[in-house]
């Protein structure tokens, strides 16, 4: 089985769910400096809160500029942590707490998903990463509605190439930085990043070279 790799910033350390995710056997955890949310899984960002924390975000109005903050990544989701026994000291009303939810996914577009402690949180983060290779395995083909982000956009028009799949593209794109600089790659460079060998490089290669009469 191939190994599932999860970057965990810095600050997530003494968090509890990396110590878990490092006793879950294919599971490769390193530590990094993520510039949004606390965990990357398969070119995906998640963001953890507590409940108590998201609690103390509405109050002190932090939630909304963190959401828009995370609104700029097009895949990107937060996962609420805790039970809700701990909500008990905040006297957040339920009505308040019900609203930011709402907001969240309604109006940001933010998947909200939850956790009940970070042993919890650590195997939703490899359920995550499961899901979201076995959907590329299984899909790996591009929607017929274009998207309307640019991130989107360009991540609809790398999946046109042989063999690229959504999280492939998003790798590419990572690398890269842009669907001009992918498509003036060489199978070279294009074999460094992760999932691309020499016979996908050299055949995204063939094709992108075709129409100047290389067969």
């Amino acid at each position: 089985m191939q190994s599932i790799q999860i970057i965990a910033d810095t600050r997530e350390q003494t968090a509890g769910v990396v110590e878990s995710l490092k006793l879950m056997p294919g599971i490769e955890v390193t530590s990094g400096q993520l510039k949004s949310g606390d965990y990357q899984v398969n070119g995906w960002l998640f963001e953890r809160k507590t409940l108590v924390d998201f609690a103390e975000s509405i109050k002190d109005g932090r939630l909304f500029a963190q959401a828009n903050r995370l609104a700029a990544h097009d895949q990107i989701a937060i996962i609420l942590e805790g039970r809700a026994a701990d909500l008990a000291q905040s006297q957040m009303r339920r009505e308040a707490f019900q609203g930011a939810l709402i907001s969240l996914s309604l109006i940001y577009r933010i998947p909200i998903l939850r956790s009940l402690d970070p042993a919890e949180t650590a195997r939703l983060l490899v359920f995550a990463s499961q899901q979201l290779n076995r959907n590329e395995s299984a899909v790996g083909v591009r929607h017929d509605r274009r998207p309307k982000r640019r991130r989107r956009l360009q991540l609809y028009l790398l999946q046109g190439l042989p063999g690229i799949g959504l999280q492939k593209a998003g790798r590419l794109l990572e690398k890269f930085g842009s669907v001009e600089a992918v498509m003036t790659a060489s199978a070279e460079d294009l074999m460094t990043v992760d999932g691309i060998g020499p016979k996908l490089a050299q055949s995204i290669r063939w094709i992108l070279e075709r129409d100047r009469g290389i067969d």
